[in-house]
């Protein structure tokens, strides 16, 4: 599995990448800013459809490339309101098709047009707007719109949820159709790893050299690429059930002070 700066850095052109982040802001906007900068530097038009909040945090971080102001001045970089956005993709409250390839479509056309033979790089939370909502069937039908435009298009894509991934709700039958959806899902860093071993070794004791080799990740073929410790969770949530919520809940414990000492 690639790290995280492998994955945003070097993406390619239909790749489609995710970024479960919690309320992990500040994870997420380091991120996205990474994935647009390298974008920058290599000439390529750029879409972001995120929040007022995480559009600044993005573009305060983004001005310190080099190509950033001269992006802007040509419409290469362009960021759209992800609410306001939805809401023009919405006919009875689901996403439409057409809608998608008018108003997403013409974003994307648009900075294509200014950035000449470059790449594109899309950035989009509308997906999680809709998770959020408990609309999830919607957001896996938003991201079929997407991966088809993919599919005809030079464009690569990141996305991201607001699921935690020591939450209930990162489970297989919540999350199988997004992880079926996307070709990459982003791995938060190294910490994350390092809290979920200490947190098995202490609630699995000896068993837990045993188990290790059990341990596989719950990978479907038709999942895309999920990080280790991601697909350790999903693993312990399917087949240690009485353990499980022990673990992660001591893994979140060690996590925490580790991510708060690197922001």
């Amino acid at each position: 599995m690639a790290s995280c700066a492998e994955l945003l850095d070097h993406v390619d052109p239909e790749e489609h990448l995710v970024q479960l982040y919690g309320k992990d802001d500040r994870l997420l906007t380091r991120n996205i800013s990474r994935f647009l900068a390298e974008g920058l530097r290599r000439g390529d038009g750029l879409l972001a459809i995120a929040s007022p909040e995480h559009s600044g945090s993005v573009a305060r971080q983004l001005r310190q490339e080099p190509a950033y102001a001269k992006a802007v001045l040509e419409g290469r970089l362009v960021f759209l309101d992800a609410r306001a956005t939805l809401d023009r993709l919405l006919v009875d409250g689901q996403p439409d098709r057409a809608a998608f390839d008018s108003v997403v479509g013409e974003g994307l056309r648009g900075v294509q047009a200014r950035a000449g033979h470059s790449g594109i790089r899309a950035y989009g939370e509308m997906v999680g707007l809709l998770w959020m909502a408990g609309e999830r069937a919607a957001a896996v039908r938003l991201e079929e719109f997407w991966n088809s435009l993919l599919h005809r298009s030079n464009i690569s894509l990141f996305c991201a949820y607001p699921i935690d991934v020591f939450g209930d709700e990162f489970r297989v039958e919540h999350v199988d159709a997004l992880l079926c959806a996307h070709t990459h899902m982003v791995p938060i860093d190294d910490d994350l790893e390092f809290a979920l071993n200490r947190a098995m070794n202490e609630v699995l004791g000896d068993r837990v050299a045993g188990l290790r080799t059990l341990i596989k990740a719950n990978h479907r073929p038709s999942w895309g690429e999920v990080p280790r410790s991601e697909a350790i969770i999903l693993w312990l949530r399917n087949n240690l059930p009485g353990s499980a919520g022990e673990i992660i809940g001591l893994a979140r414990k060690y996590y925490q002070p580790l991510a708060s000492a690197r922001a």
